[in-house]
């Protein structure tokens, strides 16, 4: 059953990983255009994920990820904290719980507005960056 299943989801030959999302490599970023990040993949290639990677951001109060736009949607699901999300020309705020998806060549942006870090989830397709 076990190589069925592997077949099925496109990772034969790899085993289940399991991991605790702060033991994983982590990346911070703070420069002109991004600051405040601590990024970590914590699913990707290096684990036989095929077609997706999930990557969790932290972001300290007051930072924010750069203003960008790419050809691969983002799923998102906020774990905790607060912020706003740019997207549609406007800013929505978010918290704790919500989820957010933001489709391909979407122009957007993250920011932390709470007094806390904010942390969020968030998959892309294997085809993109992992970072």
């Amino acid at each position: 059953m076990k190589s069925a299943m592997a077949d099925r989801n496109g990772s034969k030959g790899k085993n289940m990983h399991k991991i605790k999302y702060q033991e994983a490599d982590s990346v911070l970023i703070n420069n002109e255009i991004a600051n405040g990040i601590n990024a970590r993949v914590v699913i990707g290639k290096a684990n036989g994920a095929c077609n997706f990677c999930m990557r969790v951001f932290e972001v300290a109060s007051g930072g924010h990820t750069p203003k960008h736009t790419h050809a691969w949607e983002h799923e998102i699901f906020v774990h905790s904290g607060a912020g706003e999300i740019f997207g549609n020309q406007e800013w929505n705020s978010f918290k704790t719980g919500d989820v957010v998806f933001v489709p391909g060549n979407e122009e957007h942006q993250i920011r932390n507005t709470g007094s806390g870090t904010l942390t969020f989830i968030c998959l892309v397709p294997s085809s993109a960056p992992e970072l």
